[in-house]
């Protein structure tokens, strides 16, 4: 089983059923890619795939098949018994008011441990492509809604998850690389749900 981070609202399209994929930077960004016999890609910076000759095998961190926790924004109460989204703050009545307090201490995804995931998601496709090649069906199973289409929503969106550091490299405009992994829900053991 292994992490997978999303922000609040993407979290939100994942509960929702309306996210089944995600798009994520390719690093080191290829030059071009080749069909691998396993169903992968391997980026090359050449036009082979010898590493000698200067190609590169980039693997994907997800494969088909992956069992992926979400990492979303959290906090604990009841000294670890307990957990609370930052999803669910105005949507759960139940939690409303405890999650309403000023002095909740919310921790980012990035620190939300295994045992405290509530989402997990099974890889059913790995693909390559540049980021600008997204369809509107693509930005649709992104958790994009009909009124944000890829030519008004998704770029901003995208946009919105790179570091502002990163921007240059991997912004919309720049047109990287990305790896487009297809999911769906599934129990902490793997079945569908």
């Amino acid at each position: 089983m292994k992490p997978i981070l999303f922000n609040t609202e993407m979290v939100k399209a994942i509960l929702d059923g309306r996210k089944t994929t995600t798009r994520r930077v390719i690093k080191p960004q290829p030059v071009k890619f080749v069909e691998v016999s396993n169903g992968l890609l391997a980026g090359c910076r050449c036009d082979n795939l010898y590493p000698d000759y200067g190609g590169r095998l980039i693997k994907c961190p997800y494969e088909k098949g992956d069992i992926l926790y979400v990492r979303e924004t959290f906090c604990s109460a009841y000294d670890g018994e307990a957990y609370f989204y930052f999803a669910d703050k105005c949507t759960n009545r139940e939690q409303k008011k405890l999650l309403d307090y000023d002095d909740v201490c919310w921790r980012p995804s990035i620190h939300m441990p295994k045992e405290a995931a509530r989402i997990f998601l099974k890889v059913t496709e790995v693909r390559a492509e540049r980021l600008q090649d997204i369809t509107d069906d693509g930005a649709e199973k992104e958790g994009c809604n009909d009124a944000t289409s890829t030519a008004m929503g998704f770029p901003f969106v995208w946009d919105t998850t790179v570091k502002k550091s990163d921007l240059s490299k991997y912004d919309w405009a720049a047109n990287p690389w990305v790896w487009v992994i297809s999911f769906e829900r599934c129990e902490k053991e793997g079945s569908v749900s």
